[in-house]
C-alpha cells in the first residue's frame, strides 16, 4: 500500500506541474500559434487542477511536505485563474445581452431565429442536417464548411428560403445564406486570406427593419491550409469588429470562429467591435468535437449589439457533422 501511495503521489507531483505550466503560459498573449492553442484547454485544465487538488487532499502525503505544500498551492492558484476566466460563461455571471421578456419574445414582427452549423465539408450525409432545419424552421440558416456537393444537397430547402448567397470552397472556408428574410446588399468579403470569404448583408424584418448580418469562418491560428495565419488569429475578427462600430444598423456576427469564447481575441473582438456573446451568463454551448466528448470547446459564436435580446440559445443534437448546430432566436427592441 505504501508503494501504491507514493506512485500516486509522484503521479500527482508529474500531473499538477503540467497542468500549472500549461495554466501560466496560456495567459500569455503573444502570436505563437502553440501558446494561443493553449486557451482551448482551459476547461480541461481546469478539471486536472480539481483532480489534482483532491488526490492531494486524500493521499495525505506524508514525505517531501514541503514539495506537497508548493504543489497544493501552485494547483490551487491554477484551479483559480482558470474558474476565473470560465466563470463568465457559468449561470452565476451576469449577461450582456439580457432575455427578452414575455411580452418581447411574443412580437414576431422584430423576431429573427438563426440555425448556425459547420456541416464538416467530407461529411456526405445531408439528410441528418435537411430534417433538422425543417423541424427547426429558422428564418436564417448559416453553413459552414460548403463545397459544390453542399450546395446541391441543400437545395431541396430553396422553396423554403428564397433568398441566398453561396459561396462555396474546396478548402473548407465555403459558407452558405440561406434566408426566409429578404437580403439587402449581399456581399462577399476577404478579411485575410485569399479565397477564405466572409459574408455581409442587411436583413429585413418582418416590421421593416433591417440588421446587418455578417457570417464568419476565419482560419485557426494553428498551421493548415493557410500558413500565413498561423498566430494571427485576430487578423479577421478584428476587421469584423472595426466594420460593425462603423454600422449604423443593429448588427449580429455569426459563425465558425475556430476559437474559444473566453481567448483574448475573441474578448477583444466583443471590446472592439460593441458586440456582446450572447453566451456569456448562460453557459460554454460546446461544438466541437461533437465525436469526442473530452475534447469540446465552443467554437461557434453569435455576437450581438445592444438593440437585441435573446429568447433562446440552445446547442442542437448531432447531425453527423464533427460540429453540433447552434440555435439562437432574438428580438430587435430598439
Amino acid at each position: 500500500m505504501h508503494f501504491f501511495k507514493r506512485i500516486a503521489g509522484y503521479l500527482l507531483a508529474v500531473v499538477g506541474t503540467l497542468a500549472l505550466v500549461v495554466t501560466l503560459l496560456s495567459l500569455f498573449n503573444a502570436s505563437v500559434w502553440w501558446l494561443q492553442v493553449l486557451d482551448f484547454f482551459r476547461f480541461q485544465t481546469l478539471i486536472l487542477h480539481a483532480l489534482v487538488l483532491l488526490g492531494l487532499v486524500l493521499l495525505g502525503w506524508q514525505r517531501h511536505r514541503t514539495a506537497r505544500l508548493l504543489l497544493l498551492v501552485g494547483t490551487g492558484v491554477g484551479l483559480a485563474l482558470q474558474a476565473h476566466l470560465l466563470l463568465p460563461y457559468s449561470p452565476l455571471a451576469t449577461q450582456p445581452v439580457p432575455d427578452a421578456t414575455p411580452a418581447q419574445a411574443s412580437n414576431p414582427a422584430g423576431r429573427l431565429r438563426l440555425l448556425e452549423i459547420n456541416v464538416y465539408m467530407r461529411n456526405r450525409k445531408a439528410a441528418p442536417l435537411l430534417q433538422l432545419v425543417r423541424d427547426v424552421q429558422p428564418d436564417v440558416l448559416l453553413a459552414v464548411e460548403t463545397d459544390t456537393w453542399w450546395v446541391q444537397a441543400l437545395r431541396p430547402l430553396q422553396p423554403q428560403y428564397p433568398y441566398r448567397l453561396e459561396l462555396p470552397r474546396d478548402n473548407t472556408y465555403g459558407l452558405v445564406l440561406y434566408s426566409r428574410l429578404p437580403l439587402v446588399d449581399p456581399q462577399e468579403h476577404i478579411l485575410q486570406q485569399k479565397n477564405v470569404p466572409s459574408i455581409r448583408t442587411g436583413l429585413r424584418l418582418p416590421n421593416g427593419r433591417v440588421v446587418t448580418f455578417y457570417g464568419v469562418h476565419p482560419t485557426p491560428p494553428f498551421p493548415d491550409n493557410y500558413p500565413n495565419s498561423v498566430g494571427m488569429k485576430d487578423v479577421a475578427l478584428r476587421k469584423v469588429g472595426r466594420m460593425v462600430k462603423q454600422e449604423t444598423r443593429p448588427a449580429l456576427v455569426c459563425g465558425d470562429f475556430n476559437d474559444v469564447s473566453w481567448s483574448h481575441t475573441t474578448r477583444m473582438f466583443e471590446a472592439d467591435g460593441e458586440l456582446y456573446n450572447v453566451s456569456l451568463g448562460r453557459g460554454l454551448f460546446n461544438t466541437f468535437d461533437a465525436h469526442w466528448f473530452p475534447i469540446r470547446w465552443p467554437l461557434d459564436h453569435l455576437f450581438v449589439t445592444k438593440q437585441f435580446r435573446l429568447v433562446e440559445l440552445k446547442r442542437l443534437p448531432s447531425v453527423d457533422s464533427d460540429h453540433f448546430p447552434l440555435y439562437a432566436e432574438l428580438v430587435l427592441v430598439d
